[in-house]
């Protein structure tokens, strides 16, 4: 299956590079505004498929994306000096106003996977400028922040992060909400497993926990300018799941129907994931504490999206 990405600085050409070291699809097209950047990465990435997989790599343009299965969009601007967030989402809107029509009269029956951040706004937009089903624009949403919760709490634990259950939902960013009244480590309660193995889970390592996930991008945009080895797997772990029809469930972002009280917003909850984009939207348990900061970062969202698209329809 081919799989294409466009816009490959740091976190698209991490992705494809994930990707490719793990065999997902068997043909990668990048795109780039930069067509030698574009090449320059394709022709990196392929001289370290010999030792992963056969994969077949290319820098090329939109016409290459015909036939996709799955396309990434990692494009977008940067900040500038006196621009407002808002500012720079309407500009990155007009971003995938050029981007998107363009992937889609070569690869129409491709699921969108947005990457640019703000990510769930962008895929907010991304859903309004393609014209696609919701369940075909995925946002990568709170993949990463997921990641970040599981593995501190099994760092805390001692134990493999792949045996923590738990999740991050609602925005990729800072009003998102680490679920843990419903997480579990096996199948276990986490703070009867924190009590069983001697690491109560206090108050002061709950505090510690959340910073780590909340501000992990913080610290390490600081060290080294960008993230993108986290971002990068999360997306190859996304494409995986729809090119083999996996029915995985992952807490992904689309723009939902519903969500506690929020309409048409996009944010992240658990989803299963299949071949057709997201098959199914799933709602799990939550104190009441942790429902309010969810309708809290819905409305958060909400706000923006609509500021957003109200300039980008002018």
């Amino acid at each position: 299956m081919k799989i294409g990405v466009v816009g490959v600085g740091a976190v698209g050409s991490t992705a494809a590079y994930a990707m490719a070291m793990n065999g997902v699809g068997n043909e990668i097209v990048l795109v780039d505004y930069n067509p030698k950047l574009a090449r320059a990465q394709a022709e990196d990435i392929l001289h370290a498929t010999p030792f992963a997989r056969p994969m077949r790599v290319i820098g090329g343009d939109y016409s290459d994306l015909k036939d996709a299965t799955v396309v990434v969009i990692a494009a977008g601007v940067n900040q500038q000096p006196g621009e407002t967030r808002i500012e720079l989402l309407a500009r990155n809107a007009g971003v995938f106003a050029k981007i998107i029509p363009e992937v889609l009269k070569y690869a129409p029956n491709a699921i969108l996977i947005i990457a640019t951040n703000p990510v769930d706004i962008m895929t907010q937009v991304a859903t309004e400028i393609s014209g696609l089903p919701r369940n075909r624009v995925i946002g990568s949403g709170t993949i990463l922040d997921t990641a970040r919760f599981r593995t501190l709490l099994g760092k805390h634990l001692g134990i493999t992060p792949t045996s923590v259950h738990a999740d991050v939902l609602g925005e990729h960013g800072d009003s998102e909400v680490l679920v843990w009244s419903g997480a579990k480590a096996g199948n276990t309660p986490l703070f009867t497993f924190a009590e069983q193995v001697n690491k109560p889970i206090t108050q002061e390592v709950r505090d510690n926990i959340d910073h780590g996930v909340r501000y992990a991008a913080y610290s390490i945009i600081e060290g080294k300018g960008a993230t993108n080895f986290g971002i990068g797997a999360g997306l190859s772990r996304i494409v995986k799941a729809i090119v083999t029809n996996e029915h995985a469930v992952i807490s992904l972002s689309i723009v939902n129907e519903e969500i506690v009280g929020v309409k048409d917003t996009a944010l992240s909850v658990p989803r299963v994931l299949g071949a057709g984009g997201i098959e199914a939207t799933l709602f799990p348990s939550l104190d009441e504490v942790e429902r309010n900061q969810l309708q809290v970062s819905a409305v958060a969202l909400e706000t923006a999206a609509k500021e957003v698209l109200s300039k980008h329809m002018k």
